[in-house]
């Protein structure tokens, strides 16, 4: 069979889909995915097909307007929705146009971030099979809210609503580009009512967040989707550290920007307090060079390979990131910032594998500093170990193949 993967976001976002399409070639199908040029570096080490989607995810990120004011300023979730669509309302033609094109004779397509709704307006002209995939659990249920409301926000009774008018509202921000686009590349008619039916699987770990009663039959909980271990050998610098002393704190914020960077990285070293520690600029633009000597500046690392030989991580809270941390059995403090994050940060800790969050927007030295010693705690060390050894038993990407063989040959 033939699958076209379809997604937008950053490196993170795409990565999962780059290693479930190296999964599909290896069980003998053909795949494809298409994202953002940026973000298209693990999809090329790994061997996957790839095209690159028009924008610019990593410049709007790093920008003073749109997404990294968002961040900045906490705005509401209308307001992050709005800047969210900004992104593929202004490329919705060009995306369908290129996914039309390119996923010509496919068996499915697979859709997911921000390039979902034109990823479904293709399928919906090619007439083939739509699959919504993802690392967020946005399928409504009475369970919890929206993972893109603050946590403990609402009453239970409300929970359900919460994703409706959620997943409304983000609808609500693409409709008019995503209809402009449909009806100038594929002469389909305007879509009134957000798509739902189909079948929705997430790249998330049953162990991290259990099945739902409530949930219909087409979401399902696959597991991580994770990179397969690259040939990959470590820096001389990074094997010389980690072999100098004690295991070291990992710090991290992905694709994360448009936060105060001076007074985060100010924050951080003080809350570390000499502690050996490995930080990890990502995308925020952090000036590296006020690292004190306890620090080692790292670039792109395995998380696979690195976080087994750290003493605690701290990161933003990404679900990528959250799943890695977690399934290495290594302790978090997670410092979220926006969306979902909060969320992951909260099952985190509900699991017994991380601190209470501490808030990227008003973090201090001596919050940060108190989390860390809870996540060291012998009660979070043996929760973190716990949820580890449950993850890595999980095959997610092997659960993956098998339920899209199933849904596409049905």
């Amino acid at each position: 069979m033939k699958f076209s993967v379809v997604t937008y976001g950053t490196e993170g976002d795409a990565r999962p889909f780059a290693a479930l399409c190296r999964a599909l070639m290896d069980a003998g199908h053909e795949a494809q995915l298409l994202a953002d040029a940026a973000t298209l570096g693990s999809a090329k080490a790994l061997g996957v097909p790839s095209m690159a989607l028009a924008g610019d995810i990593r410049g709007a990120l790093q920008s003073d307007q749109a997404i990294s004011a968002v961040v900045a300023k906490g705005e509401r979730f209308g307001n992050t929705a709005k800047a969210l669509a900004h992104i593929a309302n202004v490329n919705a033609e060009a995306w369908l146009r290129l996914i039309v094109m390119a996923s010509e004779g496919c068996d499915a397509l697979i859709v997911a971030g921000l390039a979902a709704f034109v990823g479904l307006s293709a399928a919906d002209y090619l007439g083939v099979r739509a699959i919504g995939a993802g690392m967020i659990p946005i399928t409504p249920t009475v369970a919890f809210a929206s993972p893109f409301l603050p946590p403990r926000g609402l009453p239970r009774w409300l929970n359900r609503a919460s994703h409706e008018f959620v997943n409304g509202m983000l609808w609500r921000a693409f409709r008019k580009a995503t209809n402009t686009a449909r009806s100038k590349v594929c002469q389909l008619p305007a879509r009134a009512k957000l798509w739902t039916g189909h079948p929705m699987l997430y790249g998330v770990s049953p162990s991290l967040f259990p099945a739902l009663d409530d949930w219909p039959a087409n979401a399902q909980l696959c597991g991580q989707w994770l990179m397969p271990s690259p040939a990959w050998s470590a820096p001389t610098e990074l094997k010389d550290f980690l072999a100098a002393g004690e295991p070291p704190v990992y710090i991290g914020f992905g694709s994360m920007a448009g936060f105060d960077r001076a007074k985060l990285l100010r924050e951080i070293i003080k809350a570390v307090a000499g502690r050996r520690a490995l930080f990890y600029p990502g995308w925020s633009g952090v000036d590296a060079s006020l690292l004190p000597d306890n620090f080692l500046l790292i670039g792109e690392t395995p998380h696979d390979w690195l976080f087994p030989r750290t003493s605690l991580v701290i990161h933003h809270g990404g679900s990528g990131t959250t799943h890695s941390a977690a399934r290495a059995g290594i302790p978090s403090v997670v410092v979220p910032f926006a969306g979902d994050q909060f969320f992951w940060a909260e099952r985190l800790h509900r699991a017994g594998a991380a601190a209470p969050a501490v808030n990227g927007k008003h973090l201090d030295a001596v919050k940060l500093a108190q989390a860390m010693a809870f996540a060291q705690t012998e009660q979070v060390l043996a929760g973190a170990r716990a949820l580890g050894e449950k993850m890595r038993a999980e095959n997610g990407l092997g659960t993956t193949v098998s339920l899209l063989e199933k849904i596409t040959e049905g």
